[in-house]
């Protein structure tokens, strides 16, 4: 890995607006390079919008999804990366054949770089999950790509720094959601049209436990577990029938945040990946200190838990 400057991105998507939803991601990207960004990443499916995905039948997402790479949303990102001079990473819905992925795709002004296909695809029963890991090099690094719920195993970080990835992309859809976890929930919609007359409440909120107080218990400790650089985007605003906090920041290999977005509004990030954080943070030792021999229950199925169905009971409860 070379030093590198990477910004990470939040903006009030518009659901199935693609065309301003690119707009957006246009002049986001124009002014990280501004600041000297290589690459910028975008939230998951924040050129179709995701959380209102939820509510359609195959036959609309089918409609709302385009191929990769040759579909007219990959193609204008493609342009945007040329003229801008940034690799962009931005998430839409793919059509392959018969089936429709969660997908994130990184071009740079040459053409597609990498797609990943979510692992754990949650907001539809009509989207298929991904069956493989996201590792590639670019402008001197090697990234690898994790979509949303992917992160909150700790398994999908483990093995995509395995296969050598020094910074992972991590865009989201995510926080202020229903939960059983104490002081958790959704926040009024009205606390977010207020935001300009009453921006500390809407701050208190964002950064409470409903958003980056339970973001800050795990999140670090991906990027600290395994020696990585840790790029999170996430919307803000009114996403779907929901309230986003955003909150895009760029973690190092010490699970320490370099740079957040603190705007109520639509914003990106700009920091300096230094690569000799890579050898002195603890997570090449942890991966080094492996006992693999001891590991084989984790590749078996869990007779006390079963699988899991949060996807299931979500699609049921939404639908």
């Amino acid at each position: 890995m070379r030093e590198i400057r990477v910004g990470a991105a939040q903006f009030e998507t518009r659901d199935a607006d693609k065309r301003y939803n690119l707009g957006v991601i246009e002049a986001l990207a124009r002014k990280a390079r501004g600041a000297g960004a290589e690459l910028v990443s975008f939230h998951e499916c924040s050129i179709s919008g995701y959380t209102f995905l939820e509510n359609l039948t195959r036959e609309e997402i089918a409609a709302l999804a385009e191929p990769v790479p040759e579909g007219p949303s990959t193609e204008r990102l493609i342009r945007v990366a040329r003229q801008v001079g940034v690799a962009l990473g931005a998430g839409l819905v793919e059509r392959e054949g018969e089936r429709l992925y969660n997908c994130y795709v990184v071009v740079d002004g040459c053409g597609l770089v990498a797609r990943h296909r979510k692992l754990h695809a949650f907001v539809s029963e009509h989207l298929t999950c991904g069956d493989r890991y996201t590792v590639f090099d670019l402008l001197g690094c090697r990234f690898g790509v994790l979509t949303c719920y992917d992160n909150n195993l700790p398994e999908n970080v483990r093995l995509t720094a395995m296969q050598g990835a020094e910074i992972i992309l991590m865009p989201h859809v995510t926080g202020c959601l229903p939960s059983p976890m104490p002081g958790r929930g959704t926040v009024d919609p009205a606390v977010w049209h207020n935001r300009e007359r009453d921006p500390v409440r809407c701050r208190q909120e964002f950064d409470g436990p409903k958003g980056r107080l339970w973001l800050m218990r795990w999140l670090p400790a991906r990027a600290w577990e395994n020696g990585v650089f840790a790029v999170y985007s996430n919307p803000i605003g009114v996403e779907g029938a929901t309230i986003k906090p955003g909150g895009a920041m760029i973690l190092d290999p010490f699970g320490e945040v370099l740079e957040e977005c603190r705007t109520l509004g639509d914003d990106v990030v700009v920091s300096t990946l230094d690569p000799a954080k890579l050898q002195l943070a603890s997570g090449a030792s942890y991966i080094r200190a492996r006992r693999p021999e001891l590991y084989g229950r984790m590749v078996e199925p869990n007779p006390h838990l079963g699988p899991d169905r949060r996807p299931e009971i979500w699609w049921k409860k939404h639908r």
